[in-house]
């Protein structure tokens, strides 16, 4: 099953990307390696704020995650044209985290599981680190980065 219609059958529609607000790219190619940067958690278009553990709970963050990982697919498949030939290397996960939360692997289970459900184990599975940190970009509760390998036709 190719990768569009895994999407369609998980309900998942990828939206649109936009535009760096500063002078950075969202997506930068060197060689068979596509570097995403940080993707944050949003909900409904807005970025969710708060410390996870405090003001957020896990189940929600593992939520924001998943959708982060949504917005990385979206940047790759602008970068690329496509997602039929990319497999997930590399996923950082940071969680604005409250002083005595310790779940932040939990949360950043939330897109590694997204992305292996729409990529597959082969292409999906990835190494990871889930890092907890005190403040994130604009107050997100969680923020994602990634580095995809391009494969196949691609390459």
């Amino acid at each position: 099953m190719n990768v569009d219609d895994r999407l369609a059958e998980l309900h998942i529609v990828i939206p649109e990307t936009t535009a760096p607000v500063a002078n950075y790219v969202t997506a930068r190619r060197t060689g068979d390696l596509l570097y995403l940067s940080g993707h944050l958690g949003k909900r409904d278009g807005a970025v969710v704020v708060g410390r996870v553990g405090d003001d957020v709970d896990t189940d929600t963050a593992y939520d924001l995650a998943r959708r982060a990982a949504i917005d990385l697919l979206g940047t790759a498949r602008a970068a690329l044209g496509t997602l039929e030939s990319v497999a997930v290397v590399k996923l950082t996960g940071f969680v604005q985290s409250g002083p005595a939360f310790t779940e932040q692997s939990a949360v950043i289970n939330g897109a590694s599981d997204l992305l292996v459900a729409v990529l597959g184990a082969e292409r999906g599975r990835h190494a990871r680190s889930a890092i907890g940190v005190a403040q994130l970009p604009l107050g997100a509760a969680v923020e994602l980065e990634a580095i995809f390998e391009v494969i196949g036709a691609l390459a």
